[in-house]
């Protein structure tokens, strides 16, 4: 192997360790590296004399512009080298054996909540899901009512199941003006069993007690909240409980069970308040990506019930609309059961849609 260094002079000095003359059509491009540092450099004809060390016995060649015509010329036009600088000196070859080090690299760290969960196209559906997906055409828009007698047939599963509502809407909810957060009063109730549980102290204790609270206390309460009493669905507070309330913000908050005056479940009229929760009153918001999930009741409800309640629904969306929110409102609109497809509605017809006299 030869290689190549720079002088002082203008000139490159190439050692060539052979037993032989070194001849000037020897040189080729597999016997010659070029080091420089400098990304490219070109060597211009030069002329080549050939010399040997006497002391060491090492014999090279000197290139060097050319003067006399008595010299060997190489033409060398445009040769150019990238520079490859170690970064670590324990890298490389080793220095007797002359065998590469291998490195030795650390294993890929395991991969934590949703990067987990295997891709989409690897994931598989159940026989019974493949089954009910047959029913409906994917990217088909069903009116109101062909969706909803859909809905109910595609129900095959051990358990009512229910059944749910999901819009998606052009706002973007990290705005103070474009966020949604309601509450919506279906007519005919969702089919569940809703525990009330009241935070209040004098008078309307007694109040709360009498509308048919099953959880009614004060500061009691509280602390049993804290030690880790989380045995109902909805929390009401009367507004003077509010700052002893306050402190279970990091209990109840990611449970969605601190009330709000938004949402119904800070009021001075306990009373109508659980009673609403009772009949059906339904807390909904737009999460991070601007949908909105709201059940409408269940799949063996009748036709009509679960018409009226998804209109109710709807029309609630539609008036609690932000005022920050441009363009158009609704992007689209799906309904499902708990564990089937869904199905995807016709946005202009499901705002336009009349229900007939008798439902």
């Amino acid at each position: 192997m030869a290689t190549c260094t720079t002088t002082p002079s203008s000139s490159l000095m190439i050692t060539y360790a052979a037993a032989s003359t070194v001849h000037a059509q020897a040189l080729t491009s597999s016997v010659l590296s070029f080091k420089s540092n400098k990304p490219t450099f070109s060597i211009n004809p030069l002329a080549l004399k050939t010399s040997i060390d006497r002391k060491s016995g090492i014999k090279w060649a000197n290139l060097c512009p050319q003067r006399d015509s008595k010299h060997h010329v190489v033409a060398a036009v445009a040769a150019e080298a990238e520079v490859a600088e170690a970064t670590d000196e324990n890298d490389g070859v080793a220095a007797e054996g002359g065998t590469a080090t291998a490195i030795a690299t650390a294993p890929p760290k395991p991969k934590k909540g949703k990067a987990a969960l295997p891709l989409k196209r690897d994931r598989t559906r159940s026989k019974r899901f493949l089954e009910i997906q047959k029913l409906r055409e994917t990217k088909k828009e069903y009116d109101l009512k062909t969706a909803i007698s859909l809905l109910k047939e595609m129900s095959s599963t051990k358990f009512v199941e229910t059944a749910e509502a999901h819009f998606r809407l052009n706002i973007d909810p990290k705005y103070n003006d474009q966020q949604l957060r309601a509450t919506v009063n279906l007519p005919k109730g969702t089919g569940q069993k809703v525990k009330v549980a009241v935070l209040t102290q004098g008078e309307k204790f007694d109040e709360a007690k009498n509308a048919g609270a099953d959880i009614v206390g004060g500061e009691d309460l509280i602390e049993q909240i804290k030690g880790g009493f989380m045995d109902f669905d909805k929390l009401i507070a009367s507004p003077d409980m509010m700052v002893k309330v306050a402190g279970l913000g990091k209990i109840l908050g990611p449970r969605g069970l601190m009330p709000n005056p938004k949402a119904g479940t800070v009021t001075p009229n306990i009373p109508q308040a659980i009673e609403e929760f009772k009949r059906g009153k339904v807390e909904y918001r737009a999460d991070k990506t601007g949908i909105v999930h709201i059940p409408f009741g269940k799949v063996d409800f009748l036709e009509d019930d679960l018409l009226v309640n998804l209109l109710a629904a709807v029309k609630s969306i539609e008036t609690n609309k932000p005022k920050g929110a441009k363009g158009v409102y609704w992007k689209s609109a799906h309904i499902c059961t708990s564990m089937g497809p869904s199905i995807k509605l016709n946005i202009r017809e499901m705002l336009d849609y009349k229900p007939p006299s008798n439902v």
